[in-house]
């Protein structure tokens, strides 16, 4: 029996593994809201688990699938304290615009 990863073809992860991550970095560059870039980076970390998942389950090891342990792990951490940072942010200045969060240079 096949395995259900391996049903689509790999050329096809590989492509929307590559149009996440380029939304994900064009969000990035694009957006001005501080929430928004954050969800833009979880997508590039989510299409780089996609790849990495497709391309352990053709190889027929699990090392991908342990770096992508890893990688969420970093993310939820990212996460967390990315949203603290901009809750105490949005407090003092009730805005999460990053043209704002500039005045906090020296």
């Amino acid at each position: 029996m096949e395995n259900t990863i391996q049903a689509v073809p790999q050329n096809w992860y590989l492509l929307l593994s590559t149009f996440m991550f380029c939304i994900g970095v064009m969000g990035v560059l694009l957006r001005r809201n501080a929430i928004i870039i954050l969800m833009c980076i979880e997508l590039m970390l989510n299409s780089v688990n996609l790849l990495l998942v497709s391309y352990s389950s053709y190889a027929g090891n699990a090392d991908g699938q342990v770096f992508v342990f890893f990688i969420m792990v970093v993310a939820a951490a990212e996460v967390a304290v990315g949203l603290a940072l901009l809750v105490s942010i949005y407090r003092n200045i009730a805005s999460t615009d990053i043209d704002m969060l500039s005045r906090m240079k020296w």
